[in-house]
């Protein structure tokens, strides 16, 4: 009866980036850390996992002599949310019959 989520997706801060990154496709770390309040640490660990997921891409450069991060969404991180957040809808609907 419930599909079974994405443990990739489950996580609050993953779901975070996940979620900015299908709105505007890519975004700097630095964005990204600022929009979710995560620390560098922290979200650094999370977008490992959604890029060895095969979610986002992860591009390294030098901007101005700084280091920059910038993160994408990939076609298959779009089909992964997308199906996450269409299992998400079928729980409220059972949830939702019961009353």
């Amino acid at each position: 009866m419930f599909k079974e989520l994405d443990p990739i997706l489950h996580s609050q801060l993953r779901l975070a980036v996940m979620s900015l990154l299908i709105s505007v496709k890519e975004a700097e770390f630095t964005f990204i850390k600022e929009k979710t309040n995560a620390t560098a640490g922290n979200l650094s660990v999370q977008v490992q996992k959604l890029k060895e997921a095969g979610y986002i891409e992860v591009v390294k450069e030098f901007k101005d002599n700084y280091p920059n991060t910038t993160c994408r969404i990939t076609q298959a991180g779009i089909k992964a949310f997308e199906e996450y957040v269409k299992a998400l809808q079928e729980y409220l609907k059972v949830g939702q019959s019961k009353q």
